[in-house]
């Protein structure tokens, strides 16, 4: 039997939610926040050691990481568009220790590697905290963790198990004195495995490092193809050719330049609200002193958490895929799923009902069949690629961006023996199968969501062959 969930037991009145949504503008809060300077487009041809395609944090990581190791490379970026617009400049900022989309994921694909991949992420947030003191990025970086909160009754016991002091397990009076909502059941805080960023300072500030360190950077130069002249790869744009001894690809969830990963990403569009700058008294409501990322754990999950002027970002819930797996812009105005947003947030904050949403806006998720990235290389080792994150690349990408480049240099490292390096995912089936598959995946979560978390037939089918996940 189907149940309510807590979001329609406890939903505002639909005048409240009209009166939050009239003065947003579609428009992303964090780039209009980012002081961003324009890049050059690529007139003339050149050569490079290193061309890097595509401007967002995997891009940029690699140019960076790249000029690390030798500062006496010629590298250059091209961009498609302005650095950071897609995924780079639109996502919820959190910067996750976690490369396999969590411990449930690694530990039921790569059971053996779980320990060791956890070591690395670890390791890999601690040098994203390094490089931001060391270059001075700023970028709001504040490293409070992740308060993952339970909202219905069968996912209190999911938060069970002894905790640490960097992993905190809260029941329900001690995670509400930590922020303040009637729908919060219990709690956990994991400390140190997140940090909180901006996402467009983020990647307006590594462009910045990148060119200090002598990086070429180029927007309004998308590549159209990649070919091979027996001695360099060279990426073809409307205006120029690059030929590189080396080619690493950062497309994310935009069409591959290889065939061979045509079907291996599709675009799952996510949405997000941005309210406007919450006064004391209204902050002190909630409390949330101490600043954590939040999420909850229903499949169809919801996350938010603070910026830096006490503005509260609340997105999630809807995950939507089109049709045909295309990319456009109309798909990120969709009315039905800002009203659910804010409903949802309204029932979260019922005491901040008044408080008004000033953006609304939503992106593309480059989601891999296994919900975390994946690599290779091509062109007799010459092109290196990874996409695939999944929604949880702002901190992965630097380790991909390690990758990518221990697989250019040929090398033997710990990073290239991974399984989880050296597998690739299964590919999405083409249209229509695709479609109807994650259309009747999406379905049957909401359906669990609804039923007490029991997963149908189709979602344990999914679970036993490596394949379920949650939205």
């Amino acid at each position: 039997m189907s149940s309510s969930t807590v979001f329609e037991r406890n939903a505002p009145g639909k005048a409240a939610v009209t009166r939050a949504l009239d003065d947003s503008r579609h428009a992303v809060f964090w780039l209009e926040d980012a002081a961003a300077p324009g890049r050059p487009r690529l007139g003339t041809s050149v050569d490079a050691d290193l061309a890097i395609v595509g401007g967002g944090y995997t891009g940029l990581w690699t140019a960076i990481r790249a000029k690390e190791r030798d500062p006496a490379l010629r590298i250059v970026l091209l961009e498609a568009k302005t650095i950071g617009w897609a995924a780079s400049g639109r996502n919820g900022g959190f910067v996750e220790a976690s490369l396999t989309h969590g411990e449930a994921n690694g530990e039921r694909r790569w059971p053996e590697e779980l320990a060791q991949l956890e070591r690395l992420g670890s390791a890999n947030l601690d040098a994203i905290a390094e490089a931001v003191e060391r270059y001075g990025i700023a970028a709001d970086f504040e490293r409070t963790g992740t308060l993952s909160v339970a909202v219905e009754p069968h996912q209190v016991g999911w938060l069970d198990g002894p905790g640490t002091d960097d992993d905190v397990h809260l029941d329900e009076a001690a995670v509400r004195r930590e922020i303040a909502s009637p729908t919060f059941l219990a709690g956990r805080w994991d400390r140190r495995s997140t940090a909180l960023v901006h996402p467009g300072k983020l990647a307006a500030e590594l462009a910045r490092v990148a060119a200090d360190l002598g990086v070429e950077l180029f927007e309004h130069s998308a590549v159209r193809g990649i070919e091979d002249d027996g001695e360099r790869v060279v990426l073809r744009t409307d205006t120029a050719r690059v030929r590189a001894r080396r080619v690493a690809l950062a497309t994310n969830v935009f069409p591959s330049l290889l065939k061979r990963n045509r079907l291996m990403t599709v675009p799952v569009y996510d949405y997000v609200l941005m309210t406007e700058p919450l006064s004391s008294a209204q902050l002190a409501s909630i409390g949330w002193k101490n600043r954590q990322g939040l999420a909850d754990l229903a499949n169809q999950f919801h996350y938010s958490r603070l910026s830096a002027d006490n503005r509260i970002l609340y997105g999630g819930y809807d995950a939507i895929y089109h049709s045909g797996g295309h990319i456009r812009p109309g798909y990120e105005e969709r009315p039905q799923t800002y009203r659910k947003l804010a409903s949802h947030f309204l029932t979260t904050f019922p005491q901040l009902e008044g408080v008004r949403f000033t953006h609304r806006w939503a992106g593309a998720i480059d989601t891999s069949t296994r919900f975390c990235a994946f690599f290779g290389t091509a062109r007799r080792g010459r092109v290196a690629y990874a996409a695939g994150f999944t929604g949880l690349g702002v901190a992965a990408t630097r380790f991909a961006a390690d990758v990518m480049l221990d697989k250019l240099a040929g090398e033997t490292t710990e990073l290239t023996e991974l399984r989880m390096v050296r597998e690739r995912p299964l590919p999405f089936p083409p249209e229509p199968a695709a479609s109807v598959g994650i259309n009747l995946t999406r379905i049957s979560l909401d359906r669990a969501d609804h039923r007490n978390g029991r997963r149908n037939l189709l979602l344990k089918t999914l679970d036993a062959v490596g394949l379920g996940f949650d939205s």
